[in-house]
C-alpha cells in the first residue's frame, strides 16, 4: 500500500500541475464573483495542507516559504492580502508543488503507519492518527482544489 499511495500522490499531483497550462500570472490572481480565493490561493493551499499533513503532526520541521501560513492556510484569502506582499509567482509554486511529494515520500515512507503523538479531527469530522490515513485524505483534500481551478478556468475564460 505504501508504494500505491506515493502513486496516487504523484498521479493527483501530476494532473493538479497539468491544469496550470494557460493560467497567466494575471489570471492566477482573479477571483470569480460570488468567490473568495484565486487560482494562486488555490495553489498555495494545496501545497501547505500536504506539508502540514505530512509533517507537522510527525512533529518534523515544515518547508513552508515566509509568508505561506498566512496567505494559503484554511480561512485565509487574497481579498485579506496586503497590497504588496511578496506572493509566490506561479513558477515558484509549480516548482515547490512539483518537488513535493517526492520529498515526502523520502523524509516518511518509513513511518506511514506510525501513530502521530496529537491525532487530528478535520472540519469534516474525520479524524486522522496516522501519515497514512493524512496523506490519504489529502487525494481528497487536492482533488476539491483541483475541481476549484477547473471551475475558475471556465468562469474567467
Amino acid at each position: 500500500m505504501d508504494q500505491f499511495l506515493f502513486t496516487q500522490l504523484k498521479f493527483v499531483r501530476n494532473q493538479t500541475l497539468k491544469l496550470l497550462k494557460g493560467v497567466t500570472e494575471e489570471l492566477a490572481d482573479r477571483i470569480p464573483d460570488g468567490f473568495r480565493n484565486s487560482i494562486r490561493w488555490q495553489l498555495g493551499h494545496i501545497y501547505v495542507v500536504q506539508e502540514r499533513f505530512a509533517f507537522q503532526y510527525l512533529e518534523l520541521p515544515l518547508q513552508r516559504p515566509e509568508g505561506f501560513k498566512e496567505w494559503f492556510e484554511f480561512g485565509t484569502s487574497p481579498l485579506n492580502w496586503a497590497e504588496g506582499d511578496a506572493l509566490p509567482t506561479l513558477d515558484e509554486l509549480k516548482q515547490l508543488l512539483g518537488s513535493q511529494v517526492e520529498r515526502i515520500q523520502e523524509a516518511i515512507s518509513h513511518r506511514l503507519e506510525e501513530k502521530v503523538p496529537q491525532p487530528y479531527t478535520t472540519s469534516m469530522g474525520i479524524t486522522l492518527s496516522s501519515p497514512e490515513e493524512f496523506l490519504s485524505l489529502n487525494l481528497y483534500h487536492e482533488g476539491m482544489h483541483m475541481s476549484m481551478i477547473k471551475v475558475y478556468k471556465v468562469l474567467l475564460a
